[in-house]
């Protein structure tokens, strides 16, 4: 014994500190991650196989993996896209705009999965504070944390929720009903919307990104190869135009043919129209290098030449590979028949050649590529962000029936007629049986790699309880907090809301389970109310970008810098922990354990 833990408690809590150290500085997938703490932890004998794998037939985690079904049905019918349409409208104020959003959001994130929800509203809010005259950067904050405080409103909302209920029902044997953190939740959006509405002078008002790229003549300049080049007949690389200083060949048109991509072997005609993409200035000195003349009447347009190719917006990702690096140190050109046309940061473009630009986090990349399939778009996922879809599903007749499907999901499980295993399991059946998504398009929508963080998520919360350390820490922090049940709530909520800004909010709740319901155990209540409260905390991560994935998906759109989201975040962070523990006991008084 050392520290008062045996050696299975160190081996834990070494290899639970190693994991999340490992999800903070290397850029290795969560699932991997996972997985390697699981394996430590048999093969040192930690956990027996029963206790190792029993994760992946944990209720919680198969609800979830039903779950991804459903919403497949609901995402494929154009249930979000209705709601859009229909309820955004054009409020005449802020404070209006605000309400107008994060209801909408908070409700379906209530149901769907909160990235699914921000990454379909991101496109629409830009262009919505466009026609209402205020900064998308005014909006996009909000439109995150509504995702985040809808999703604690039922227990299908957000993965800690089901982790959390599903570790209780296991301890307990009594399930907690789907709508048992509606009230709570419903009270820390209320307060969350007005904090927005107060707080609004901390949000920044930032130039959106792209519209650093309003105008093609910014960042392209169309050029003719005279009849008298020398160049003719020769290859673009051996002519040295391909790349440039300044910029790079992105397009040829040989009379009413489009060359894009470039190869290195395209030979050079007599009238080429050639069209760089890069520092303008810096492209025209072409003029006196290479021969070239100004094309005197311009028709470069991306769409009209060819509708195979077009100009899209992505932005780089946290985690990111390209960062720290310029687009000719990485293969993505190469690998996606992409050529990168310009770059801007924070709403302003980079007077600088694009391919010597070192990327950030956040940074807009314009793209001259093709139509991105949903395959492509997946295997970028973890680089770059699209936030246009070529897949927009037609609002009809199953849209309603996808909806009163998952709405008879939620009511059959609230009114306790099914468990929520059951009823999930019949709502994807029932998806499938009306056509809302076919077989293909389920198994596709269902995030396999998500499902092996929640599985492993349990696990850790079994050896962290097996091993004794949810005891240890229980008494310690009764030692340091006292016998006040309240003030031992809001500690380790105070701690798991900050512990989720760095990493996953499954983890957290998982992580903290044992430790919530060891310390209401030794101080003689029931721990039911503490783990509502516990649920709300570890979703409630406003204060780092990196605290959520939708945080991410609005940080490159909305032009933001970190410390945007630490001014406004830090002060929601204790708003909402203060709502979280105050409604939770007015809803559901402190009881001694029988």
């Amino acid at each position: 014994m050392f520290l008062g833990f045996n050696i299975d408690a160190w081996i834990t809590i070494i290899t639970v500190l190693s994991m999340f150290t490992v999800l903070l500085v290397t850029k290795l997938r969560s699932d991997l991650v996972f997985l390697g703490a699981i394996a430590i932890l048999f093969v040192t004998g930690v956990l027996n196989a029963k206790e190792a794998f029993s994760g992946f037939s944990s209720t919680s985690v198969v609800v979830i993996g039903v779950l991804f079904v459903v919403v497949s049905g609901l995402t494929h019918t154009g249930v979000l896209q209705w709601i859009v349409k229909n309820l955004l409208g054009q409020p005449n104020s802020y404070s209006k705009a605000v309400v107008r959003l994060m209801l909408p959001v908070a409700a379906l994130s209530s149901f769907l999965s909160n990235t699914t929800v921000v990454a379909l509203f991101v496109g629409i809010v830009k262009m919505w504070s466009k026609k209402l005259g205020i900064s998308p950067s005014k909006l996009l904050i909000p439109l995150s944390y509504a995702s985040g405080l809808g999703g604690v409103c039922t227990l299908i909302g957000t993965p800690p929720n089901l982790i959390i209920s599903g570790l209780y029902a296991d301890h307990t044997g009594q399930a907690m009903n789907v709508l048992a953190t509606t009230i709570p939740g419903l009270f820390c959006l209320f307060v969350g919307v007005l904090s927005i509405i107060a707080m609004r002078k901390l949000l920044p008002d930032r130039k959106a990104p792209e519209s650093a790229f309003e105008s093609t003549s910014d960042y392209t300049v169309e050029m003719l190869v005279p009849s008298y080049s020398p160049y003719i007949g020769k290859s673009v690389s051996a002519a040295g135009l391909c790349d440039v200083k300044g910029g790079r060949l992105i397009e040829i048109i040989h009379y009413d043919e489009v060359i894009s991509p470039v190869p290195d072997n395209e030979i050079i005609l007599g009238a080429d129209r050639l069209i760089f993409a890069g520092q303008v200035d810096e492209i025209l000195d072409l003029r006196q290098s290479h021969g070239l003349v100004n094309a005197d009447h311009v028709v470069f347009a991306m769409d009209e030449l060819d509708p195979n190719r077009q100009l899209r917006t992505a932005y780089v990702t946290f985690g990111s590979s390209l960062i720290n690096k310029t687009i000719g140190e990485s293969t993505l050109e190469k690998d996606n028949n992409m050529i990168l046309v310009a770059v801007s940061r924070r709403g302003q473009r980079i007077e600088q050649a694009p391919r010597d630009v070192v990327f950030q986090a956040g940074d807009t990349l314009l793209l001259e590529c093709p139509p991105t399939n949903d395959i492509q778009t997946e295997k970028l996922a973890s680089t770059l962000q699209f936030f246009d879809s070529n897949q927009v599903p037609n609002i009809g007749k199953k849209t309603l029936i996808s909806t009163t499907i998952m709405m008879a999901m939620v009511v059959l499980s609230a009114l306790n007629v099914l468990p929520l295993l059951q009823s999930a399991f019949l709502a994807a059946m029932a998806m499938l049986i009306f056509r809302c998504c076919n077989p293909d398009q389920a198994m596709k929508d269902i995030n396999w790699d998500i499902l092996m963080v929640f599985a492993g998520s349990v696990v850790l919360g079994i050896a962290i309880q097996k091993t004794g350390i949810a005891e240890r820490l229980a008494f310690g922090i009764l030692d340091v907090c006292g016998s006040n049940p309240i003030v031992v709530m809001s500690a380790i909520c105070l701690v798991g809301t900050f512990i989720t800004e760095f990493i996953s909010n499954t983890a957290a709740g998982a992580m903290f389970f044992p430790i919530m319901y060891q310390s209401a155990e030794q101080l003689g209540y029931e721990p039911f109310p503490f783990l509502i409260a516990l649920m709300i905390s570890v979703s409630s991560s406003f204060a780092t970008p990196i605290g959520s994935p939708t945080h991410m998906l609005v940080y490159g759109p909305g032009g933001y810098r970190f410390s945007d989201f630490i001014r406004i975040g830090l002060p929601m962070n204790f708003i909402i922990l203060a709502a979280n523990i105050l409604i939770v006991n007015i809803i559901y008084p402190l009881t001694p354990l029988h």
